[in-house]
């Protein structure tokens, strides 16, 4: 999510130079003018039988997927293909490249159909509304989804994805560590204060053994869970003001709590310069607890670490809240296939599309019965927190976020290497007040 975050922040710099270049149908400044990679072979033009082959329909399809990933999607667009044989789907591999390469596209009038997309507010203009094709489509079973994953591919009231996939975050834990220390494994329902105890009781400085670790490089998206459960929230909810929330006390004290347990040394700081990733830190033995997404899951399995996962702790008398990870297909408004591009959507979110799918999380509750997910200790946190996840994050409540998000993770981090929270925060909202006039 940060890298493309990051990606995002440069993408909002084109816009200067987007209109001279583009067409009427170009993409109201949201992307480069430039034309799209020469490895796009296969582009559509703008002649009337654009996007026919042999009286098929050709769909582009964009991904930022690669290696296996990609040959997932790859498999996916055949068994498409099988079942919709005047349909042929292009699948293009963006990789790392993506952002880049779909703001060129859209810039030139050439993007793909169909495409992977996060970053709703950079393109949402381009993109094609979802809502009347979901309301009247019976066949999508809409119900089957986890609710609170629409709030995550909409602006301004408005559908510009179907959930693909996701994951929420979690508490993982080392068992081996919980039992030589004989310290109980933790369980739902446990609040903040349980958990710096617990890692108190888990840390050995003789081992070099700590009790958590906190990311040296923080992303703000990942911390808004911790502060939703606090009661607080980076912005308002009409996304108008940061003045007294991403500087108010219940947001201080998140991070500050953060920031404590590095300066007493029952964390330790994970991922900086010449520091090892605390996925790397878990496995090796050296702390006893880490929160994450689904990511690190089967690596953590594969280093024969005995895992357990728990939902995150809960802050005395309030609810307990999470923020999700969510990857999204979305519709190009200037495709000339819409129809079938639709039918393509529709199938990347079936239960057969689904379970091809291993990177992330299942967004239907019927595959997650069907694969006993919601019956597997390790994989039931996930989908309880997905149920505490009905928040909308900040940077689609607030058009200059990306701007916004700067000062604010370098407030973060600050507080992570030892700052003052209070200060660092009131610096941060001070210094990002011009981007709201």
């Amino acid at each position: 999510m940060k890298k493309r975050l990051i990606m995002a922040v440069s993408l909002l710099s084109m816009v200067a130079v987007v209109g001279a270049g583009c067409n009427s149908k170009a993409t109201d400044g949201k992307a480069d003018a430039t034309k799209a990679p020469s490895d796009n072979k296969a582009a559509a033009t703008s002649t009337p039988d654009a996007g026919k082959k042999g009286g098929k329909v050709t769909l582009r399809f964009a991904t930022w997927d690669s290696s296996d990933l990609l040959s997932i999607q790859q498999t996916i667009a055949k068994n498409f293909e099988a079942l919709h044989p005047d349909i042929k789907v292009q699948v293009e591999a963006y990789s790392d490249g993506f952002d880049q390469k779909l703001a060129a596209s859209i810039g030139a009038n050439d993007a793909p159909d169909v495409m992977y997309m996060w970053d709703f507010p950079t393109y949402y203009k381009n993109l094609e509304p979802l809502d009347e094709l979901i309301k009247t489509d019976e066949s999508l079973k809409v119900d089957d989804f986890y609710p609170g994953l629409f709030n995550y591919v909409k602006i301004e009231g408005k559908t510009y994805g179907m959930p693909a996939g996701f994951t929420t975050r979690v508490m993982y834990y080392n068992k081996k560590l919980f039992d030589a220390a004989n310290v109980p494994y933790p369980k739902e329902g446990w609040t903040w204060d349980e958990f710096k105890e617990t890692a108190k009781k888990l840390t050995n400085p003789s081992k070099k053994q700590f009790g958590f670790g906190v990311r040296a490089e923080n992303d703000p998206y990942d911390l808004q869970g911790f502060v939703w459960s606090n009661g607080g929230s980076f912005v308002s909810p009409d996304g108008k003001t940061i003045e007294g929330f991403m500087n108010g006390k219940e947001t201080i004290d998140v991070i500050q709590m953060f920031g404590d347990l590095v300066k007493e040394k029952t964390a330790t700081i994970a991922g900086g310069k010449n520091q090892q990733s605390g996925d790397d830190i878990f496995k090796a033995n050296r702390m006893a607890m880490w929160e994450s997404g689904i990511w690190p899951l089967n690596g953590f399995k594969e280093a024969k670490i005995d895992v357990g996962t728990v939902v995150m702790p809960a802050f005395p008398g309030k609810p307990l809240k999470g923020v999700v990870s969510e990857s999204a297909v979305s519709m190009y408004k200037n495709s000339k296939h819409k129809k079938e591009a639709w039918e393509f959507i529709k199938y990347y979110a079936s239960s057969d599309a689904i379970k091809l799918r291993k990177s992330d999380l299942p967004v239907r509750k019927s595959v997650v019965a069907e694969l006993k997910y919601d019956q597997d200790p390790q994989y039931q946190p996930f989908f309880k927190m997905i149920e505490k996840s009905d928040n909308t994050p900040a940077f689609l409540l607030q058009p200059k976020w990306n701007e916004i998000n700067r000062g604010l993770t370098s407030a973060i981090d600050a507080v992570m290497q030892g700052q003052n929270a209070k200060s660092s925060f009131d610096t941060a909202v001070k210094d990002s007040m011009k981007f709201l006039k």
